[in-house]
């Protein structure tokens, strides 16, 4: 491969203005959008040396045929035509978007004479106002029967509506007061326009002066001993404190703000964007995005903001965001031109703000793992990952098992490795396994003496059980009728061994296995940085697809060894901390618990003074100081 691309502009070609660019293929079409406040220094990027590249983006430049770029006035132009340019052509390479279904939304068809409120899932009605998205059906449809008693506004089809409205008959809705509008005969046409507008105003932003209005009112109508009146206010105010009370306050009263919480890995990338009007949550909507090139975090904000806000008519006055894109002054200049006001993009920090972006991020790792599961646990995916994996990796057969091995420690010490089993692409947790290493040099060294340890089971001679079929007990031999029950530790060899590393860990994975006289054994690694596949011997990994239903596989085996070895030294540390600390006189089990709760970590109790020891609920000074002293005495003879 050539480590200059035959299409790379000449030195000063490039201009240095704000501008958009376009790679494309030999067929011309366009493979990857992107943005610059000055172009030369960008595309500069993509033509530095072939070897330097991110694996990903040596990719889209290799398959690049031409680049072309179109110079702007503003940096917000460029976000602009980037934009339009995303849209238009759909770029592979480019961040894809796919929500994790379609999600409900009221909408208010403004457009109409007298609009009505419905439910729908388009989003492209004519003139229409749109609230949510709401995660079940039902839910739009009680906030509607909630909002209609406060605000009894349209609800009418439009063959309805235009029937009554000919005929001077009220339609059926309105006959049985389900429906407000002047098809009920009971409101002018601009009355109900009026209606509209406050139903529009409150769940905009769930305005408290419609509360204190009807407060006012029905305790005026009661005064005057107008009690129907009073009965109607009242009813309207229960419909609408019903309708606040669906929906917890989680900011200020006043707080209007859309928040996303984003988790994402090499691959692919979850949002989670919470709509908050009137200081509480009105919707939450989820989507899954699938990345081919690297992308920083920051770029990757830029992106979901110009998705959820492209064709956007509801922009709030702030967006919170975990983290500050590299253009936020153009995204805000942008933005402000489609709600016509400031609207201030910022990073939820500390307080309310702060712990509402966690439950985001918190939502959004649990649907990046449901995306990721989901697809390792259809039968066609894990059917295409194997065979995928067999092509991939030159193998003569599917890998039907598969186990993973990763190394985990802290600071050296404490060296864990952890054994998974994937078997047809499934996990067989009743066959996972856990090793201690009492010395080791490094990484690769820990790797080599945990193989060699497992593979010496596949020289053993297969271990059994006998049971006793009248007492269901192990006998020592076999007795009449007793059946033969095979153990399954270790039962079959793999067809494929999967270490979490890159080409280091995978040589001393292919040295174990020459040692230990089981070549017939393939073995590769994955690399957590580039999410690359390692063999032995290649200088140059192989690169699955984003797409790629084998490489989700071996991401979810690589994961899951990396839990269960953290969850391992984590038991083990307990443990030791637990035996240590039971050392001292006086201290017995429930204090001990006590005293790690209190510190929430060994290395916290370590670092403590006997006064701040002192102040856990039943540990007097003598005793503290006993504690403080008897740590400082093991960790200095363990040095």
């Amino acid at each position: 491969m050539a480590d200059v691309l035959p299409y790379r502009p000449r030195a000063g070609e490039i201009p240095t203005d704000p501008g958009v660019y376009r790679f494309r293929d030999a067929a011309g079409r366009v493979l990857y959008v992107g943005k610059a406040k000055n172009l030369r220094q960008r595309l500069s990027n993509y033509f530095a040396p072939l070897r330097t590249l991110h694996e990903r983006t040596r990719r889209m430049v290799t398959t690049a045929a031409s680049v072309e770029w179109t110079v702007v006035p503003t940096d917000v132009d460029s976000l602009q035509l980037e934009y339009m340019w995303i849209k238009e052509f759909d770029p592979p390479f480019n961040v894809r978007y796919k929500d994790d279904k379609s999600y409900p939304f009221m909408a208010v068809t403004l457009g109409d004479e007298a609009p009505r409120v419905i439910v729908t899932r388009n989003r492209k009605i004519p003139g229409a106002r749109y609230f949510g998205p709401y995660p079940k059906v039902w839910a739009v449809h009680e906030t509607i029967d909630l909002m209609v008693k406060a605000f009894p506004i349209r609800t009418c089809s439009d063959a309805s509506y235009k029937r009554a409205m000919q005929t001077g008959r009220p339609c059926f809705p309105g006959q049985i007061g389900k429906c407000g509008g002047p098809c009920s005969m009971t409101v002018t046409i601009e009355e109900h326009r009026a209606m509209v507008d406050d139903f529009v105003a409150f769940m905009a932003g769930g305005d408290e002066r419609f509360t204190r209005d009807l407060r006012k009112r029905m305790l005026a109508a009661s005064a005057a001993m107008d009690y129907e009146a009073a009965a109607k206010y009242r009813d309207k105010l229960s419909a609408i404190e019903a309708v606040l009370g669906k929906s917890a306050l989680v900011l200020a009263a006043d707080e209007d703000a859309d928040l996303f919480g984003i988790a994402e890995d090499e691959l692919a990338a979850a949002v989670q964007h919470f709509t908050i009007r009137g200081g509480r949550v009105r919707g939450v909507r989820a989507m899954t995005i699938e990345k081919e090139i690297d992308i920083s975090s920051a770029d990757l904000v830029d992106q979901v903001l110009q998705r959820a806000y492209g064709d956007a008519q509801d922009v709030p006055r702030r967006i919170l965001v975990p983290t500050l894109p590299d253009d936020a002054a153009e995204l805000e200049e942008w933005l402000r031109e489609r709600r016509g006001r400031k609207v201030e993009i910022a990073v939820a920090q500390r307080g309310q703000r702060a712990d509402l972006m966690r439950t985001a991020t918190i939502n959004a790792q649990q649907a990046l793992i449901r995306h990721k599961t989901r697809r390792t646990s259809d039968y066609v995916a894990r059917t295409q990952a194997l065979t995928d994996l067999q092509e991939a990796l030159g193998m003569s057969e599917a890998p039907l098992r598969i186990e993973c091995f990763d190394i985990s420690h802290l600071g050296g010490t404490n060296v864990v490795a952890s054994m998974v089993v994937f078997e047809d692409g499934l996990p067989r947790k009743d066959q996972y396994r856990s090793f201690n290493i009492a010395e080791t040099t490094d990484d690769t060294d820990s790797m080599y003496q945990v193989l060699r340890r497992r593979l010496a089971y596949l020289d053993r001679p297969e271990e059994i059980e006998v049971i006793d079929p009248t007492t269901d007990e192990i006998v020592g031999e076999d007795v009449g009728e007793a059946t033969v029950k095979r153990k399954p530790r270790f039962a079959y060899p793999p067809q494929l061994l999967l270490v979490d590393g890159g080409r280091p860990q995978v040589e001393a994975a292919a040295r174990a296995l020459r040692d230990a006289g089981h070549i017939e054994i393939a073995v590769c690694g994955i690399a957590k940085r580039l999410e690359e596949i390692w063999l032995p011997g290649d200088d140059f990994p192989v690169i699955l697809p984003r797409t790629s239903e084998a490489l989700y596989l071996l991401q979810r085996l690589r994961d899951e060894a990396h839990r269960f070895a953290i969850t391992h030294q984590r038991k083990r540390r307990r443990n030791d901390i637990t035996s240590v600390l039971a050392e001292v006189p006086g201290l017995g089990a429930s204090r001990i618990k006590v005293l790690l709760k209190h510190f929430g970590s060994v290395t916290a109790l370590r670092a403590a003074e006997p006064g701040q020891i002192e102040e856990v609920q039943g540990i007097g000074p003598v005793l503290a100081q006993n504690i403080h002293s008897h740590l400082a005495t093991r960790q200095a003879a363990t040095r």
